[in-house]
């Protein structure tokens, strides 16, 4: 059992750098093939080892992404003499509204190629190539901070992260969140909130597609987020903070070795009357600090956005994300978010739409979205 705190030991790195020896890995060498059950506990112990890897990169979203969305997910698994030499997971979104994608890994910050040297990654993204070709996907996105050859496209401007480390000393982490969040923080406490584990999805999709809705953004499906608890079973906790006894706001967090990841949440009309999304946020920080977390990632945001401000005003600074892209049926980059003009009447009408209305039509377009 691999001790999900521990390091990755010196004598492995999935990205070295740049020697003879690395850049003149034979491609021969390397066979690749498609993801079995029986291999998943293999791909999972590369991954829990991997420097680079994120939570993003186990093998439990494919199960996850195809139970509940539907998607054919192309987990590439390279070998070199029986041993895993590197992963590259895809998933194929396919949409009307959207268009056709391999995306690594779709609905997820990071899934970008994992390999032991340049030659396997090179040998895993002419396959992810080959792949593209066979479903005649318009593009292929890759999620990660390498940044392949010159026939790909880069973009570093749209999508920033945020990751801080977790005083050991909580008396400490606090002091660390900038005053004016620790005010609204307090704020809370004195209103009587109340921070409690769930474990069922009801109340977070309650609140999570009020929250969608009011933003003007289709949600997932419920069972899409079943899905994430029943695969990553304690690694996947939702937080939810109650006031007087009703649900405010909630978050669905990931664990992987060091590090927590809030992911998905969100807060009703009155949430921000009552602090409650700082409140969870530090909830989240505090039961991380029990389960000796080291390190708060507060996700992915894009630039300029109402959750890039509010990210930076607790003291975290933003870090671009390089995605990478093939394309192959497109002549520009795909731009599919919010800030995006021509889905501005979209978003202008979603806003107006019954929330429960929002959940039966929202997850037939969230799910082309990726």
């Amino acid at each position: 059992m691999i001790d999900f705190r521990r390091k990755a030991p010196e004598s492995f790195t999935c990205e070295p750098p740049v020697t003879e020896y690395s850049r003149n890995v034979s491609s021969i060498d390397v066979a690749v093939s498609h993801l079995s059950d029986s291999d998943c506990g293999r791909w999972d112990e590369f991954v829990n080892a991997c420097p680079e890897a994120t939570f993003f990169h186990r093998a439990g979203w494919k199960r996850a992404i195809e139970s509940s969305l539907g998607h054919s997910c192309f987990y590439l698994l390279a070998q070199r003499n029986g041993e895993i030499a590197g992963v590259l997971p895809l998933v194929h979104v396919r949409s009307r509204l959207f268009g056709n994608a391999l995306i690594s890994t779709a609905f997820c910050v990071q899934g970008g190629p994992l390999a032991r040297d340049d030659g396997t990654r090179a040998v895993l993204e002419r396959h992810a190539i080959e792949l593209a070709e066979h479903v005649d996907a318009d593009y292929i996105e890759l999620r990660g901070t390498h940044t392949p050859g010159d026939q790909w496209h880069r973009r570093a401007d749209l999508y920033v992260s945020f990751r801080r480390p977790i005083d050991q000393d909580l008396e400490k982490a606090m002091l660390a969140i900038p005053r004016k969040q620790r005010a609204m923080i307090r704020k809370g406490a004195k209103l009587g909130l109340q921070g409690e584990i769930d474990h069922e999805v009801d109340r977070f999709y309650d609140v999570y597609a009020t929250s969608q809705r009011n933003l003007g953004t289709p949600v997932l499906a419920k069972r899409y987020f079943q899905s994430l608890k029943d695969v990553f079973a304690e690694d996947c906790e939702i937080t939810t903070i109650t006031g007087n006894g009703r649900p405010v706001s909630s978050v669905l967090s990931f664990y992987f070795r060091d590090t927590v990841l809030p992911y998905y949440g969100g807060g009703t009309l009155h949430a921000r009357a009552v602090a409650a999304n700082d409140f969870m946020y530090w909830e989240v920080m505090r039961r991380a600090h029990t389960r000796h977390s080291l390190w708060f990632d507060f996700g992915r945001s894009k630039v300029n956005t109402g959750s890039f401000a509010f990210k930076k005003n607790w003291g975290f600074e933003p870090v671009p994300l390089t995605y990478s892209y093939y394309l192959r049926h497109l002549r520009h980059l795909p731009d599919i978010n919010p800030t995006n003009p021509k889905y501005q009447t979209f978003i202008w009408l979603w806003k107006r739409l019954p929330v429960p209305v929002s959940k039966v039509i929202g997850p037939v377009i969230a799910r082309g979205i990726g």
